[in-house]
């Protein structure tokens, strides 16, 4: 299979030197990569600013920004047989950034933002059939009501499944997370390491596409 697998936070620029993120370290994402590639598929990794080595066997684009996120998806994804979303989209950004560097001698600072596109909702939008899309939702909820709450996301941004997860994943090797699919809880609840979460996902991918 063609799978495009995107990892890592974006960054929003407020002015040259400062931006708006979030904490992803990108390990799942590049654990996922990692694994479609150790199973013989085509993988093009779309990678936010980390600190990680490049995984074997993929076609790694880089990006910064939701923008240059949503372009990279928008030229890829109609090529793709898999979309796994495990990048952490930022979900606002600064209403404009400014030149040079705001001086601190210059006081207080208000900046504006602005809430960010839903890049897999629009990406999706123009999905073909047979493609199989993996979302990825933080919650911070009980897991009945973060369940509940994914559970509509994934019905909203188009995707097949979606791998529900804590905060506390974001920078760390194991997450506690489940995966749910179009016909229930595809992969209970559990602490797993972020490989073999990965490993897990594509297995899920790979039945989904035969």
């Amino acid at each position: 299979m063609r799978i495009i697998v995107t990892a890592g936070p974006t960054r929003e620029y407020i002015d040259d030197v400062r931006f708006i993120s979030n904490a992803s370290s990108g390990r799942m994402g590049y654990a996922v990569a990692a694994e479609a590639a150790a199973a013989g598929h085509e993988v093009t990794l779309l990678a936010g600013p980390v600190a990680l080595p490049d995984p074997p066997g993929c076609e790694v684009v880089r990006f910064v920004s939701v923008e240059d996120l949503r372009a990279g998806l928008v030229e890829r994804f109609g090529q793709c047989d898999a979309l796994v979303m495990t990048a952490a989209v930022g979900d606002f950004r600064p209403e404009r950034r400014v030149a040079g560097k705001i001086p601190r001698a210059g006081g207080p600072v208000t900046v504006r933002l602005l809430p960010t596109e839903d890049v897999l909702a629009a990406v999706t939008a123009a999905r073909r059939a047979g493609q199989v899309v993996v979302a990825f939702a933080v919650e911070s909820l009980p897991p009945p009501e973060a369940q509940a709450k994914a559970r509509a996301e994934m019905r909203s941004k188009g995707a097949d499944f979606v791998v529900v997860n804590g905060p506390e994943a974001m920078e760390a090797r194991q997450s506690q997370a489940c995966v749910l699919g179009p016909d229930g809880v595809a992969l209970e609840w559990g602490a797993r390491g972020k490989d073999e979460l990965a490993r897990q996902i594509v297995r899920l991918v790979e039945e989904k596409c035969r």
